[in-house]
């Protein structure tokens, strides 16, 4: 197996938080009103009219007018028909750099021929699903078995929300403790459990609308880069019903927006043996994507539990999993069987490891280690933040770019930087209230990326996948260049 990873060179942690935490310091820089009006009319009103139709008509039927946040863009969403390799193709033949990457899954490129025909031939013959075992679930699962070494096994599930939710009930089986202590501001999926200080440190509850209060009793956080207030809550876990896992993204919350140091991973591992509590990676979109061993093998840390999602079923459905040493899985084992003295994990998921995820997922991770996919997707991004920051340097912007591999980073406002300190209770409409602003300035600098045809997460993160190549920079950088010439501290 290939041990090369798609961080050249780790990133200067403490100088980006320094960066990030002036850039909320300072007054808001985004597109001028007149510029974001001329994208609207010339390019989204003339260039996209189909798919503004389409959207007017699917808002009778779906709410807000499509079925996935992450589709909803300023002024209107677009709709999309064709992604291939490195680009995207809206229904009104207009094309695109595509750096959201189905949010994170396609680390060769969209579509590849490689796994598309191995799925078209199981269609061909098997079809999509039999509700039975299929034998790419075992080639699946042996892959990955054979790619980290802490994972001994895998349970295939459908979604990484799911696959966080089988770790709680796998934790608190194993270890006969209640708590769950997360990463603030960390996604772990949308479950009750673990909808708790998301987006923001120290948010707790505040974002998490619709999930009773009462449901977070044995759920807290613990602030990013804080081994001291990580252990502080481990030890008054100790009174409380003991401390079943600690959830954490291994590159830092919301896939690095605010970057770990690079041994802190080393330190929450030491804190969960020392306090008996599983370590669970949440590597959805890290797995595959920072290297074959994932994150994991990069930081040199053994979790208890890994889980996974996004590239695991190769950019099709029900992409989720779970994996882990054999003590822990056992309590996902299915069905009763000789020997079982333990009780085992509700969990299910009808559609989970279909035949058409498995085999899709099997070979597009065979094509990432035999391309090194993961490392020239890395290399790509390592250019494309480097011309990034000298764009910046350019236009006197205080913007922060950063990568992690190729996952990169354009902060241009911060929103995600914020955190909520409860000791000062009447800051916390203030912070509220200022990430709100700012999250929609994000989102006017993220149409006028659209417009200048470039696809990005929610305007502030990009995904480079091993489609991209050096003849593609320039142009990806000119226009970046035609939307931060038009940005301005805003005083409107």
């Amino acid at each position: 197996m290939s041990d090369s990873f798609a961080i050249s060179t780790y990133p200067d942690s403490h100088k980006i938080i320094d960066q990030l935490d002036q850039l909320i310091q300072k007054p808001i820089y985004t597109i001028t009103p007149e510029a974001l009006k001329s994208y609207e009319e010339n390019y989204f009103e003339k260039r996209c009219a189909t798919s503004k139709g389409m959207i007017e008509e699917a808002k009778e039927v779906i709410p807000g007018g499509v079925q996935h946040n992450l589709a909803f863009n300023h002024p209107f969403p677009l709709v999309f028909t064709k992604a291939e390799g490195a680009h995207l193709h809206d229904i009104d033949g207009n094309t695109y750099y595509d750096f959201l990457q189905a949010g994170g899954p396609t680390v060769l490129g969209s579509n590849p021929i490689e796994v598309r025909e191995k799925v078209i031939d199981l269609l061909n013959t098997c079809g999509p699903s039999t509700g039975l075992f299929h034998e790419y679930e075992y080639k699946l699962g042996k892959k990955i078995t054979e790619c980290m070494k802490s994972v001994e096994m895998f349970r295939m599930l459908g979604s990484g929300t799911e696959a966080c939710m089988a770790a709680i009930r796998v934790a608190r089986l194993a270890t006969k403790k209640k708590n769950i202590i997360k990463m603030g501001g960390a996604y772990h999926g949308w479950s009750d459990q673990l909808a708790y200080g998301i987006r923001i440190p120290g948010s707790k509850w505040t974002q998490s609308h619709g999930v009773p209060k009462h449901y977070f009793k044995y759920t807290q956080e613990f602030f990013p880069n804080d081994l001291n207030d990580l252990e502080r809550k481990l030890k008054r876990n100790k009174l409380r019903g003991g401390t079943a896992a600690v959830f954490m993204e291994p590159v830092g919350p919301e896939s690095g927006t605010r970057p770990l140091h690079k041994d802190f991973n080393k330190g929450v591992e030491q804190l969960c043996k020392k306090y008996g509590a599983l370590l669970v990676f949440d590597e959805v979109v890290t797995a595959f994507r920072i290297g074959m061993s994932g994150a994991q093998g990069y930081f040199d840390v053994s979790p208890d539990l890994t889980v996974f999602g996004k590239v695991v079923a190769g950019g099709y459905p029900s992409a989720g999993g779970l994996g882990g040493k054999k003590e822990y899985m056992k309590y996902l084992s299915a069905g009763i069987q000789a020997g079982d003295k333990h009780k085992k994990a509700l969990v299910g998921g009808t559609m989970a490891a279909n035949p058409l995820s498995c085999v899709a997922g099997y070979y597009t991770l065979c094509e990432i280690e035999r391309t090194d996919a993961a490392k020239k997707a890395g290399l790509f991004a390592d250019k494309l933040t480097a011309g990034l920051e000298k764009l910046i340097q350019k236009h006197d912007l205080p913007f922060v770019a950063f990568n992690q591999g190729s996952i990169c980073h354009l902060e241009t406002v911060g929103t995600m930087h914020f955190s909520i300190d409860w000791s000062k209770p009447w800051q916390i409409p203030k912070v509220i209230a200022a990430t709100s602003e700012r999250k929609k300035e994000m989102e006017h600098m993220g149409a006028a990326y659209m417009a200048e045809g470039i696809v990005t997460l929610a305007g502030s993160r990009l995904y480079t996948n091993a489609a991209y190549t050096d003849d593609m920079l320039d142009d990806i950088l000119q226009r970046f260049d035609r939307v931060f010439q038009n940005v301005v501290v805003k005083d409107w």
